[in-house]
Order: structure tokens, then C-alpha cells, then sequence
């Protein structure tokens, strides 16, 4: 028999449970990287080659979310892909040459896929029976548990503990956590399709799948932008803090903070603004913020008119990857993991792109040029906010009369 689904406190919290160990699990890894590169012997192009096995993971595995989740059910593949994720980055700190860490981070990276639409594709469930927005605040505490396992790794990293048995740690704490958010969250049974699924057998299926595509692609774009604000913070931040603002080398790593911090801000208070204003409007103001502390940034002289700039962007980029997963679990003529899996994987595939893109404007130009970017980014978030779902908006019915959601889909063709 299918537990029972879970939408109130309870649910809620086992959501949380899903997004902070997910977000805490492979940011223990990331400190420990200068010190498995010294150990390996690796030089920069093989470490950044290594690196770059995540993404590569993360786009092989696209197929696969949708699937699994039409068998097995959301719930138990976002626990299930959280116990392998956390083997692949326990077994990392057991790689005795670069083929065998890469193979780790690509494993990490297949199954984070699995997983982050998994646990969006619950949030999602929840949110709609719930009758009010919550996604934006379970991506805060993916943002927080990456901030505080990072933090603790870099502490145990900095007191000379065992690398292997410190991941191996996290790993079980994490895979505990989620463990307890299954429990609280119970399982999503399956309920009757509100759209028809098109088949890709048949010529109308194929159309119908293009219209699917093209609503999705807009949304993709839009979380881009806002990842593409993460990976700023991620490469960028620390290096325009010392060759834009003039900030001490030792003292960089607090634009990292800012830009991560302002962002926790902005999706913590998310929830209630989409609440109030609707997804639309809110991503349209995030556009706005980026724009302006884009220029914030690149005019910058000193470090308080670029920190304020950053400040801005991580503040105004904090709803748009929630809004466009929650928009994609709309999308009509899909159900929730299709349309998550769809947008998720698209914007994956920017992701890629989005660094390289700074580095060669900044390799040709400067950091500022490349920096740059930010503006157009922020003009795209706000002239494609009108694509996003503002369901959000609309309460939903409350008690046994609430629509279910259908979270168990059949994948495309």
C-alpha cells in the first residue's frame, strides 16, 4: 500500500530534509579540492577537465529522472539517488589517480540530476496542495546546506582530518536526513493525468511534444540566468573583490559571502512576495536588481559600491531557478517530472556555457567586460518573466478536497 502524502508542517519539512542534504552532500567535497589536487599531482587543464565531470554526469543522466520517477515514485528516487550520490563523493576521497576522481564526480553528477528533480518535483506536490508557495525557500536551504558543509569542510580540511572518513561522515548524515524526509514527506500515489501525454509515436505526438519544448525553452533561459548569478559567485566573485574593488587578497572570499547571503535573503522572503505579488512580478523586480547591480559592479571603484552590486544580483536571481522549475511542473501536455526534467536539463546545458563565456570576454577585455554579461542577463529575467506560471497566485482548496497532483508521469516516447 502507498503511504499516504504528506502537504502540511510535516511535509513540508521532509522537503526541507531533501533540499539541505542535497545541497550539504557534494559541498563537502569542494574544499578539499587543492588538497586532492596536490596529492594527485594534477595539473590545472586535468583538475579542470576533473571538474567539469559533473556537469558532463549531470547531462548524460537527463534522461532518466522522468522514468524513474514514473515507476518508482518521487519520493523513493530522491532517497535512493541521495545514497549513491553520497557513496560517489565518499568514494572521491579514495581516488588514487585523476581517471578514478573523475569517474567520482561524474557519478556525483548523474545521480545530483536524479535527485534535484526528484526532490523539485516533491516540493512542487506539496506546494500545490499546500495552497502556498514554498519552493523558493526549500532552494534557500539547498543554498544553506551548501554554505554550512562547506564551512565545516573547510575547518576539518584546515585541522588535518582524514579526508576519507570526514566524507564518509557527511555522507551518512546526509543520507539520515533525507532518510528522515521520506518519512515525514510519505509517498505521492498515483493519480488520474489532468493532460494527456502526447506520444511521440504519432505525428500529432511529435507537435505536441514541440509546443512542450518551446514552452520550456523560455523557462530554461530563465533559470540560467539565475545560475549563471551562482556560478558568478562560485569563480568570480573573489577575483573581482581584489582586481575591481580593491579588496585585499586575504579578505576576497567575503564577495562569495554577499553574493551567497543576499541570495538565502532573497529566497527565504521569496515565498511570501510570490505569495503577495505572483512569480511574474517578482522575477520581473530580480531582472531589475540584476540589471542595476550589474552596473554596480563594472563601474565600481571601490569595495562598498561593489559589494552593494553584488548584494544586488544574488538578491535579485533568488527566485528565478525556483519559479522556472515550479513553472516547468505546469507546462501543459506534461506532467511535474517531465516538465522539471525537461527545463532542468536545458538549463544544465547553459550552465556550461555561462563561465567560459566570462572567461573569454575577460581573457580578451577585462573583468569588468566580462562581468558585463549581467546586464543582458538581467534584461532577458525580466522580459521573459511573463512565461513563468502564476499559479502561485490562486489558494488552493484545503482538506480532503484538495486536488492531488500527479507526480508519477510517463516519460516522453
Amino acid at each position: 500500500m502507498v503511504p499516504e502524502f504528506r502537504t502540511g508542517p510535516r511535509g513540508v519539512a521532509g522537503v526541507g530534509a531533501f533540499f539541505i542534504s542535497n545541497g550539504a552532500v557534494f559541498a563537502a567535497l569542494l574544499p578539499w579540492y587543492p588538497l586532492v589536487m596536490g596529492r594527485l599531482g594534477l595539473k590545472a587543464w586535468e583538475f579542470g577537465l576533473v571538474g567539469a565531470s559533473f556537469a558532463v554526469g549531470a547531462i548524460v543522466s537527463s534522461v532518466l529522472p522522468s522514468r524513474l520517477i514514473a515507476r518508482f515514485y518521487a519520493v523513493p528516487v530522491a532517497v535512493v539517488g541521495t545514497v549513491v550520490l553520497a557513496a560517489a563523493v565518499a568514494l572521491a576521497g579514495w581516488s588514487g589517480c585523476g581517471f578514478a576522481l573523475a569517474a567520482c564526480i561524474f557519478f556525483a553528477g548523474f545521480f545530483d540530476a536524479i535527485v534535484d528533480v526528484a526532490q523539485n518535483v516533491v516540493g512542487v506536490a506539496v506546494q500545490d496542495n499546500s495552497g502556498r508557495s514554498i519552493l523558493s525557500s526549500m532552494h534557500a536551504l539547498w543554498s544553506l546546506g551548501g554554505v554550512i558543509s562547506g564551512a565545516a569542510s573547510t575547518a576539518a580540511a584546515s585541522a588535518g582530518t582524514d579526508m576519507r572518513l570526514y566524507l564518509a561522515v557527511v555522507g551518512f548524515v546526509c543520507i539520515i536526513l533525507v532518510g528522515i524526509g521520506g518519512l515525514l514527506v510519505g509517498n505521492a500515489p498515483v493519480m488520474p493525468k489532468s493532460n494527456d501525454e502526447p506520444s511521440a509515436s504519432s505525428g500529432k505526438g511529435r507537435l505536441q511534444w514541440w509546443f512542450v519544448l518551446r514552452a520550456a525553452l523560455p523557462l530554461a533561459v530563465i533559470a540560467t540566468c539565475g545560475t549563471t548569478i551562482e556560478d558568478v559567485a562560485n569563480n568570480w566573485s573573489a577575483i573581482a573583490a581584489v582586481q575591481i574593488g580593491n579588496v585585499p587578497a586575504a579578505s576576497a572570499g567575503v564577495a562569495f559571502s554577499v553574493i551567497i547571503g543576499s541570495q538565502c535573503l532573497g529566497r527565504f522572503s521569496g515565498d511570501f512576495l510570490i505569495q503577495k505579488c505572483g512569480r511574474i512580478r517578482i522575477a520581473r523586480f530580480g531582472g531589475v536588481f540584476i540589471v542595476f547591480g550589474g552596473l554596480a559592479i563594472v563601474t565600481a571603484q571601490e569595495p562598498i559600491r561593489l559589494i552593494i552590486g553584488l548584494a544586488a544580483v544574488g538578491y535579485g536571481a533568488a527566485t528565478l531557478v525556483p519559479s522556472a522549475l515550479g513553472s516547468a511542473a505546469h507546462i501543459p501536455g506534461v506532467s511535474s517530472a517531465s516538465g522539471v526534467t525537461l527545463v532542468n536539463w536545458i538549463m544544465r546545458v547553459g550552465f556550461l556555457v555561462t563561465s567560459p563565456l566570462v572567461g573569454v570576454i575577460t581573457t580578451a577585455t577585462s573583468l569588468r567586460w566580462g562581468l558585463s554579461v549581467l546586464l543582458p542577463i538581467g534584461f532577458v529575467a525580466v522580459v521573459l518573466a511573463s512565461t513563468l506560471n502564476p499559479v502561485e497566485n490562486v489558494p488552493a482548496p484545503k482538506g480532503r478536497d484538495a486536488p492531488k497532483r500527479d507526480v508519477t508521469i510517463s516519460p516522453p516516447g
